[in-house]
């Protein structure tokens, strides 16, 4: 069979189980849409929390900045697999403790306000809609190539799924179709990530595979073959990094943040029975989410490797355009692989100089083309295009919650329309899905960058928001109400218009280390955000009055793991 019939197979069956799962556990009350009924077994959301948190970005585009930049791609996973960590440790247990329905809800109840609770609503908002662009984003390049569709339809495509399932299920319909999308994503990328590894060195481990010596006879590990080949065609060498150490260090940091503020994954930690239940699922996610973590530096390394003597050719002069294989032409279609002959000879070649250089390749396709590039049979590329839609339809069904749940839950309910039925505030939850899956998709064909850019701005502003407010929340009692307000809104005020700044005011050649604030990168700046919000929210609290004793002993309350009740109304 073809691959496109392949497609259409694997990715039709998997679609069909995400519907089927959608049908069966549509949902009746809010507690059932807003944290699945709070029953979750804690494997069972460590494994939907690793599929909600490897998005698009971790599925798509990981490998493929790795790919591009080698050490300096690492940031990505010191600081998506550090975050995690500190998300489980510092955040997941009281938070759960707290026993809420989202994050404004925290807010609003821990700082005592409307008014924190309805930043905390913007908050939330703002980072959803920035991360879940490239989740669409990511659902329209998957179906463009592989069904053959151009990125807009594949972005409506995308938008019906996951309006099946948000809709109509909540968090249950999304936990449990979560789980079959991470055994979909994990599966996809693992097959081909073996087989090549064997194929190159031998090894059917991948992460064994990465530090081997190649078995094409030369003796040359993979590593010193990309170190060769990269310098060769005048980047750096793979191994050797060009970003500052500033940078690199508030990039990570960001990330380690932002990731631990993020609105869609502590929710997460709210449909489990007890606190101890929620420690128990963090360390499973952990699990889950190591597996493909560790694969991709693998990955990123093969798929170089192979693109660059594909293209390039084994003598590294440049492969006949005539001659290149299918995948070439196959991406070309979708405007994600440009050919220019700027030589008139007639062959592609791939240099890092602008003159040299004739293949404009877009770093999000590495993973995808990964098993077309290196010769692997149709129901591997086939299975591949089905991970990941996965991951970004699992990490987009987690982020439209937030927002739906923002909306009706935070906003309506508590502020503006206290006095609603629970039927009500239940069908206004799903006209905010609905509304929310259509502000994504056009977000999704508008994106503001390509995908990994854009979910790493959502870190930082998550990082400048939401971090300092909880943690300080939970540690500090402190810190009052209109500490976390102003902090809030210096913290993600100046991250956005740092962002906004140099991604869409400057031209390109402005948004270079030199101009930056303490050489510092936009997808690092929300460490600045944050330390800026943390100072704010400080200042303001000892300068205005404690906060009420009641609220103190909550917070007293909330670090001690034990007694607990179901995540509920307030």
């Amino acid at each position: 069979m073809s691959v496109q019939t392949w497609t259409y197979l694997i990715v039709g069956l998997s679609f069909a189980l995400y519907i089927g799962i959608a049908i069966w556990s549509r949902v009746g009350s809010t507690k059932e849409f807003y944290v699945a009924g709070g029953g979750v077994h804690p494997v069972v959301n460590g494994m939907a929390t690793a599929a909600d948190w490897m998005s698009a970005a971790s599925f798509i585009s990981m490998a493929g900045l790795i790919s591009f930049m080698g050490y300096d791609g690492a940031v990505y996973l010191l600081g998506w697999t550090g975050g995690y960590v500190l998300l489980a440790l510092l955040l997941a247990p009281y938070l759960r403790k707290f026993g809420k329905f989202t994050v404004p809800d925290f807010v609003g109840d821990r700082y005592y306000s409307r008014t924190a609770r309805i930043v905390a609503v913007f908050c939330a908002i703002f980072v959803s809609f920035t991360y879940v662009a490239g989740q669409m984003r990511g659902v329209g390049i998957v179906f463009s190539r592989f069904l053959e569709v151009d990125i807009t339809t594949g972005v409506i495509i995308g938008m019906a799924i996951v309006f099946m399932y948000a809709v109509l299920g909540g968090m249950k319909g999304i936990t449990y179709t979560q789980v079959a999308q991470y055994c979909v994503l994990i599966f996809a990328y693992m097959v081909p990530a073996i087989f090549i590894s064997f194929m190159m060195t031998g090894h059917v481990i991948p992460q064994l595979g990465f530090g081997a010596e190649l078995n094409d006879g030369s003796g040359q590990y993979l590593l010193q073959k990309l170190d060769g080949l990269s310098t060769e065609l005048g980047f750096a060498a793979y191994t050797d990094g060009s970003k500052g150490m500033m940078d690199v260090f508030c990039i990570t940091l960001a990330l380690m943040v932002g990731t631990a503020g993020l609105p869609h994954v502590i929710v997460r930690f709210f449909t489990v029975p007890k606190v101890r239940d929620a420690r128990s699922s963090a360390g499973w996610a952990l699990l889950f989410i190591a597996i493909l973590y560790t694969t991709a530096p693998a990955v990123a390394a093969f798929a170089r490797v192979n693109m660059i003597e594909t293209v390039n050719g084994k003598d590294n002069t440049g492969t006949l355009y005539s001659e290149a294989p299918e995948w070439v032409s196959n991406w070309e279609k979708t405007g994600l692989i440009k050919w220019e002959d700027k030589n008139n000879d007639g062959r592609m070649f791939y240099h890092k100089d602008p003159a040299l250089n004739e293949m404009n390749i877009d770093r999000d396709i590495m993973v995808l083309a990964n098993p077309e590039i290196a010769n692997l049979p149709a129901w591997v590329i086939a299975l591949v295009a089905a991970g990941g839609l996965a991951a970004a339809l699992s990490t987009a069904a987690g982020l439209l919650l937030v927002i739906s749940s923002s909306i009706s839950h935070d906003v309506l309910k508590n502020v503006f329309m206290p006095n609603i039925s629970e039927k009500q505030e239940l069908l206004y939850a799903r006209v905010a899905a609905a509304f929310a899956v259509v502000v994504a998709g056009l977000l999704g064909i508008y994106p503001p960058g390509f995908v990994a850019q854009v979910v790493a701005f959502a870190f930082g502003l998550a990082a400048a928001s939401f971090f300092p407010i909880i943690v300080l929340g939970v540690f500090y009692k402190r810190l009052n109400k209109w500490g976390a307000i102003w902090g809030m809104v210096t913290g993600i005020g100046f991250t956005a218009a740092y962002i906004i700044y140099f991604k869409f005011i400057v031209d390109a050649a402005q948004n270079v280390p030199a101009n930056w604030f303490l050489g510092i990168s936009p997808e690092g700046i929300g460490v600045v955000g944050m330390i800026i919000n943390t100072v704010v929210a400080l200042v303001v609290s000892h300068s205005t009055k404690e906060p009420p004793q009641h609220v103190q002993d909550l917070v007293e309350s909330i670090r001690i793991p034990r007694g607990s009740g179901t995540a509920t109304h307030h």
